[in-house]
């Protein structure tokens, strides 16, 4: 993922405040709730990071064996549904101390500057007409 990432000249943090932020705004293939970590679905929040570090939920795979995990709260319940990209951000020591950045309770300013300044980037990388 972080060599797709520099392919694009991304940085790690430009990679992962994107694919946080894409997440929360429900930018799936199909619309599909994978890593969709959010009650505010469509809203700009940090609350992909947030919920990503949220010890309360345990992670396990779907019964379905789809290559899918499922969140699951303390009473059992399903919360959460993520595929592999997703809960590497939570193992891969790198990532795991930017999820923990931008899941931080005072972020949210930071992960709003830094999605825009990376989207951004993403947008005007073929655009050689307007340099």
């Amino acid at each position: 993922l972080l060599d797709k990432a520099n392919l694009l000249t991304l940085s790690a943090p430009e990679m992962t405040v994107l694919v946080g932020g894409l997440r929360v705004l429900g930018a799936n293939y199909k619309r599909l709730p994978l890593g969709v970590f959010t009650e505010a679905s469509e809203s700009l929040t940090n609350d992909f990071f947030v919920n990503l570090l949220d010890m309360g939920i345990t992670w396990e795979p779907s019964p379905a064996d789809d290559g899918t995990y499922q969140g699951k709260d303390g009473s059992g319940k399903v919360k959460w549904t993520s595929s592999r990209v997703d809960l590497v951000f939570g193992s891969n020591s790198e990532l795991r101390a930017l999820v923990e950045v931008y899941g931080a309770d005072d972020a949210q300013p930071k992960f709003v500057q830094d999605f825009v300044a990376a989207w951004d980037k993403v947008m005007n990388l073929d655009r050689f007409d307007v340099r």
